[in-house]
């Protein structure tokens, strides 16, 4: 194990030495070094590598041993979490308790060993081939459906299972959509030569082995821009939870939005599809999926669905010890020559 992958000596390092180690990853993978960047929320932070690889980005996340998984409350739910619940225990006539209709919906607490790696920032979809408007696949009484949308103003129009329509300034972009299984996506990610992460790397790489519910706390932060909870006064605001987290990445943001990992069985985590929001939950329970401990959902079969289910390419790092020896020794060097 090369434990300058790892997240504390690798947060000790000096910039120079990150500065090479970094352009050894860009080399060894093919990737655009885009150079480092800081990151800091929610009381982690991490300076580390930005690659840029076909059009995509990634981040170097560094390995770590950490606790995961949820049983109780580290600091306890704040003031607004507590009356929104007792507000739905209410409606529901029902007496429970919080913390115990939470733990029930939680992975149990556990160590974890996460490996080192390289990890796409935001979001893709999958299902989804974009196409010109004249592409011949695109169907006439499609294009109809779409002729009569396009007079409406709207902006998005998708004909489940078959086409989308999206407004991009003065014209529009078609997608026809392709079915795909989960076991056949994981052996093309493969082949492209990158992984789903499994889903305690997708725990670590939400919350950093963080300890209370979210990784800001054990409630939710009402100060937040929230998808699907906005106020009027927020439009042109930034949604808070897109934002890229201590890691760098673009992560549960969006209970609509399920992230596809890898397991045996087609397995999703940081969503549930929007069905505690469509359930009328409120905002606490609709966004309680996004937890970095949330139980991972195993789905019934193997069909993703391109309007729910979203993945995001991992790359698992390892380094040959030697050839880091030998980069760090060349990078000694040069420090001690003045050159870095």
């Amino acid at each position: 194990m090369n434990e300058i992958l790892y997240r504390s000596p690798f947060n000790q390092m000096k910039a120079p030495e990150k500065l090479m180690l970094m352009k050894e990853l860009a080399a060894r993978y093919n990737m655009t070094f885009l150079g480092l960047h800081t990151f800091a929320r929610w009381g982690q932070n991490c300076t580390t590598g930005v690659f840029g690889k076909n059009g995509r980005e990634f981040v170097f996340v560094p390995g770590d041993t950490v606790t995961l998984g949820w049983e109780r409350f580290a600091v306890g739910l704040n003031q607004e979490s507590r009356e929104e619940l007792a507000y739905l225990f209410r409606e529901w006539e029902m007496e429970r308790d919080p913390e115990e209709l939470i733990g029930e919906n939680m992975a149990p607490v556990r160590r974890a060993a996460i490996a080192p790696m390289l990890a796409g920032r935001e979001l893709e979809e999958l299902g989804w081939e974009p196409v010109q408007l004249n592409d011949p696949r695109l169907r006439p009484d499609w294009l109809e459906d779409f002729r009569q949308f396009a007079l409406t103003g709207r902006d998005s129009l998708t004909l489940a299972g078959r086409a989308r329509f999206e407004r991009e300034g003065d014209s529009w972009q078609a997608c026809l959509y392709h079915e795909v299984d989960y076991l056949d996506f994981q052996k093309q990610l493969q082949k492209q030569g990158f992984s789903l992460p499994t889903a305690e790397e997708w725990a670590y790489l939400c919350g950093g082995g963080c300890r209370t519910l979210f990784p800001w706390g054990d409630g939710l932060d009402y100060s937040m821009r929230l998808r699907w909870f906005e106020d009027t006064e927020d439009e042109g605001r930034p949604y808070d939870m897109e934002e890229p987290n201590f890691f760098g990445l673009s992560i549960a943001y969006d209970p609509y939005m399920r992230e596809v990992v890898q397991a045996d069985k087609f397995t999703t985590c940081g969503g549930d599809g929007g069905c505690n929001i469509c359930g009328g939950m409120g905002p606490f329970l609709g966004f309680l999926p996004c937890s970095p401990h949330y139980k991972p959902e195993v789905q019934e079969d193997n069909a993703l669905n391109g309007d729910y289910d979203f993945y995001r390419p991992i790359i698992r790092v390892e380094m040959d010890e030697r050839r880091h020896q030998h980069g760090s020794n060349q990078t000694a060097q040069k420090i001690s020559h003045g050159l870095l």
